[in-house]
């Protein structure tokens, strides 16, 4: 089948903000423990108690910020419980996620030197629904205070001489739910009180994020822009891909061909959802100061057959990789308001970039479309139409080609395209409008596997992995090139 791409490589349409790229780490199941964590004492290689080799992974996405402790697990997280010696912190229950002891080994400090060894931004989302105002002052002040306070001096008591420097802070996580079940104008009061006390301590600026909407709560969005968007730099958007219903989600492994469109389609209703938000935001703020921050989203299936429920733990397959590649497209087509998004969660949870198992770590098909995407982080988006039909049943369309292109600072062109097509392949032809007349550079990676549920074990951890794109035939001003079915793809083109 052939299809026409056109990228218009002299009209670049904004920036593609690094944030999108943005992680997420909870304590839920084995994400921060066994995932991250392992602590120093550990036969698992670590520095300094974070396993190595999920770092090393981690440091090739250029992992731009990374969001902790929650999720509903923020809400009711003391952090004064994760500070101080550890054999002495204090032991507490996770109600949310299992009923399991929370140790509190891993705790403000962990989390700030994890953010420094990968080089990342830290995104703290602070206790709201079980939290006094005082306490997340005095976090802010304890992260962020030089000295001259029982905080600051707390923290160099406990080795950090030094303030850390902290620009993202959450007032709070799904206050709508798990964090407090507050009606949309209580939470915005609350939000205005607890705002207030998040507080700039010398040049360190706090950018202030507000908990925003349910999927499409468009009344939550209405009532916060109107009484409290001009507290807020963010107000952020939850939204995960559900092939099933909440109750029956369906499989990760296992699934047929409706169950593969099904996803691909509700993937796309984040490109709904965010252009429905948008417009509300647009009406309070034309000038498009408040950042849209969709700091949870992802597939999220039935648990594994014989792991604990309530760790959220699921296998990650091409599906999986198709879910991101489409989604970080609607995400570069919105820049103008998305300027940071959190794919949930990093290990072992939800759409997880890496999954381990004591000392095995497999990287996951979603972890490759995340390095085979960095190239798009920070770069100007270029616009991109495909001319393309679409591929699936009549009540789950989705475009068969999908694609995005950015132009880096140094004038190299990355295009990105998902093919959605479980069977045909595709010749796709594109056209570089506004380049000079020359034959372009082209070289490229794919991803794909032997079935729609391909992914890496444990005993297999190669089985989707990027290859070399060999089909590729250049022409002047454009090239040709033919795509696996279910794929993911990125180019870079070089034009001269």
């Amino acid at each position: 089948m052939k299809t026409r791409l056109t990228i218009a490589v002299d009209r670049p349409t904004g920036r593609i903000h690094r944030e999108i790229y943005g992680h997420f780490a909870e304590h839920l199941g084995r994400c921060v423990y066994e995932g991250l964590w392992v602590g120093e004492e550990s036969s698992i290689p670590n520095v300094q108690g974070i396993r190595r080799d999920v770092l090393e992974a981690l440091k090739k996405l250029n992992v731009p910020v990374l969001r902790w402790p929650g999720g509903c697990f923020a809400d009711e997280y003391h952090w004064k419980d994760g500070v101080g010696p550890r054999e002495s912190r204090r032991r507490t229950i996770n109600t949310h996620w299992g009923g399991v002891t929370e140790t509190n080994e891993f705790g403000t400090h962990e989390f700030m030197l994890l953010c420094e060894l990968l080089g990342c931004e830290p995104y703290i989302s602070g206790n709201v629904g079980s939290g006094t105002v005082q306490e997340m002052q005095e976090w802010i002040e304890y992260i962020t205070l030089e000295s001259g306070s029982s905080m600051a001096d707390w923290r160099r008591a406990n080795g950090r001489e030094k303030p850390w420097r902290l620009k993202y802070f959450g007032v709070g996580n799904e206050n709508w739910g798990c964090g407090g079940n507050m009606r949309a104008e209580y939470y915005a009061d609350v939000y205005r009180r607890y705002q207030t006390y998040v507080r700039h301590y010398g040049d360190n600026r706090v950018f202030r994020i507000a908990c925003g909407a349910n999927a499409g709560d468009y009344h939550w969005t209405e009532t916060l822009m109107r009484e409290a968007g001009r507290y807020m730099d963010g107000l952020s958007l939850h939204y995960y891909t559900v092939p099933g219903t909440w109750m029956h989600k369906g499989p990760a492994t296992g699934f047929g061909e409706r169950e593969w469109f099904a996803t691909l389609n509700k993937a796309l209703v984040m490109d709904e959802l965010i252009r429905k938000h948008a417009a509300i935001m647009d009406k309070y703020d034309p000038e498009k100061r408040v950042a849209l921050v969709v700091d949870e989203w992802g597939t999220w299936y039935d648990p594994e057959p014989g792991t604990n429920p309530a760790f959220l733990y699921q296998q990650n397959t091409m599906r999986d990789a198709l879910v991101a590649g489409l989604t970080l497209h609607v995400f570069h087509r919105h820049c103008d308001r998305v300027r940071m998004a959190n794919l949930a969660q990093v290990a072992n949870v939800l759409q997880s970039v890496v999954l381990t198992d004591g000392p095995k770590m497999v990287l996951t098909p979603t972890y490759h479309v995340f390095e085979m995407f960095k190239e798009h982080q920070g770069a100007e988006r270029l616009d991109c139409a495909v001319e393309a039909t679409a591929c699936g049943p009549a009540e789950f369309p989705v475009p068969r080609v999908d694609a995005s292109a950015s132009r880096s600072a140094d004038g190299r062109i990355h295009l990105s395209i998902c093919h959605a097509d479980l069977e045909d392949s595709v010749d796709l032809e594109v056209v570089l409008d506004g380049a000079p007349g020359a034959c372009p550079c082209v070289t490229g990676r794919v991803l794909t596997g032997p079935a729609p549920d391909a992914h890496n074990t444990f005993e297999a951890p190669e089985t989707v992995i990027p290859v070399p794109l060999e089909e590729i035939q250049l022409d002047k001003g454009s090239f040709r090139v033919r795509l696996p079915a279910m794929s993911v793809a990125v180019v870079e083109i070089k034009v001269t």
